[in-house]
């Protein structure tokens, strides 16, 4: 599966990221992947993005406490 790489950075438009989403979901389902791996995988990101979140967090406000 190949997919670009670009700067998301100035991505504001909701549509482009449900056309990604639905892009990866069509890739993994017709490379074989069963609905369990991809909601497995979607389970790893969301958990990949607390664990940043958490520390961007933790980072702040131990900034804060000094």
């Amino acid at each position: 599966m190949a997919i670009p790489f670009v700067d998301i950075q100035g991505v504001r438009d909701p549509r482009a990221v449900a056309i990604l989403a639905k892009t990866i979901y069509r890739e993994l389902r017709s490379s074989g992947f069963e609905a369990r791996d991809v909601m497995a995988l979607a389970s790893e990101l969301l958990g990949q993005v607390t664990t940043e979140v958490r520390s961007r967090g933790e980072a702040s406000s131990q900034g804060r406490k000094k």
